[in-house]
């Protein structure tokens, strides 16, 4: 069951053009201690952009903690590791052991969320990597748009759930890592400024108007399904409208009937996927792209750019943004953080968000269109879902399906 939390001021950061210098104008104010972890961290301009801002506030006392998946960031460079770490910036890689040639569940659950937390006073989360937002494989950058994608920051009472969850996984961390001698005498020095650390935070002011937010998280131990679970309350709720934005569907049978069942008793149900096919696998979206429309729910592909939104609306009150997708991956595997918010007004700005994002960028894919789809993209699709079902047999997770 969703726990939600009044008191909370929570803004909706549109892309890295609003996300990145609400995230460095934070970190730029910490005072005491920074928690950042996230799956991507490139050494791109935006990485040193918010690397720079972490070593500045290092270098100015703050406790700055980074913790960065193994996976999605082996390629930063080890010198800028040794560059922030230099700067008194402590890194640690989750599951830094990344073999491509086995199917070991240790080695496939990932750390996929992005959350960020300054002072146990201000945090982010979204879908938003530290990544450059035009760093989308394009020939010509300059003439497509960024990806999209969305975070949101948060202040008030919801905060200490979020610093609970960042601060219980960095230790843990610690804890499995081998210290040097350098750093124990380093912890032993700052033990007085670590126990004043430790301090309860001041609490925030309480918004004007309170929004009501829940942080939901999925783990391997005691969260293995609460977004999911999340989600599917919304939607058997639904009576009006459902908007779901994710750039990786692969949904299991349970997802996919819950949607078709809202559709089926009048309610709108409309999904934008991403339209540019990465990787092979994500062809298995179109396997369900009969029976979606069959039940009548609207399809829209967003080609203008890369999506990279894991969003979505229900009923202009329900909303939710967060790192995780609706796939095998993120639903059975990797560690993931949303943040929902019941308010009518965010709700509505996000909808208004996507609404104009489905009118620019995305292209409609109607029944009969489909229905006369050539064969090989038919074929693909099902070979496609068919490696995700194998995939899932080979997890152990096909009775999730």
């Amino acid at each position: 069951m969703t726990t939600f939390v009044d008191g909370n001021h929570i803004q909706l950061l549109r892309n890295g053009t609003e996300y990145f210098p609400a995230l460095v104008a934070a970190i730029d104010q910490a005072e005491l201690d920074i928690y950042l972890q996230t799956y991507i961290y490139q050494a791109d301009a935006i990485g040193e952009l918010v690397g720079n801002a972490l070593m500045r506030a290092a270098k100015r006392g703050v406790a700055v903690h980074v913790l960065i998946d193994g996976f999605g960031s082996k390629d930063l460079p080890a010198y800028f590791i040794k560059t922030l770490a230099h700067a008194g910036v402590h890194v640690r890689i989750y599951r830094p052991k990344i073999s491509p040639w086995t199917l070991k569940k240790s080695r496939l659950r990932r750390l996929h969320q992005k959350i960020v937390v300054i002072d146990r006073k201000v945090g982010f989360v979204g879908g938003i990597n530290i990544i450059d937002d035009f760093d989308i494989q394009e020939p010509a950058p300059n003439n497509v748009p960024p990806r999209v994608d969305y975070a949101v920051r948060i202040e008030g009472n919801l905060m200490p759930v979020v610093t609970a969850n960042v601060r219980k996984l960095w230790h843990r961390m610690t804890w499995t890592t081998k210290l040097s001698a350098q750093s124990l005498r380093r912890r032993r020095k700052n033990k007085i400024s670590t126990m004043v650390a430790m301090q309860p935070a001041p609490t925030a002011a309480t918004p004007a108007t309170p929004v009501k937010a829940a942080f939901v998280i999925r783990d391997n131990v005691l969260h293995r399904r609460d977004i999911e679970e999340a989600y599917l309350s919304a939607i058997h709720q639904a009576h009006s409208e459902i908007i779901i934005a994710n750039a990786y569907f692969v949904p299991g049978w349970r997802f996919r009937r819950a949607l078709m069942a809202a559709a089926n008793r009048g309610v709108r149900v409309t999904l934008l996927l991403q339209g540019r096919m990465e990787y092979f696998l994500m062809f298995a979206t179109h396997a369900f792209y009969h029976e979606f429309l069959k039940s009548g729910i609207e399809i829209f592909e967003y080609h203008k750019s890369f999506m990279h939104s894991k969003v979505a609306v229900i009923d202009g009150q329900w909303a939710t943004v967060g790192s995780s997708n609706i796939d095998p991956f993120s639903l059975f595997l990797a560690r993931e953080a949303n943040v929902i918010v019941d308010d009518a007004t965010f709700a509505n700005e996000l909808r208004s968000d996507l609404l104009v994002t489905i009118e620019n960028g995305a292209s409609q894919i109607l029944p009969h269109i489909w229905a006369r789809a050539n064969l090989l993209k038919r074929v693909s699709s099902w070979l496609a879902f068919g490696m995700v079902r194998l995939f899932l047999d080979l997890i152990g997770r096909r009775n999730e399906e």
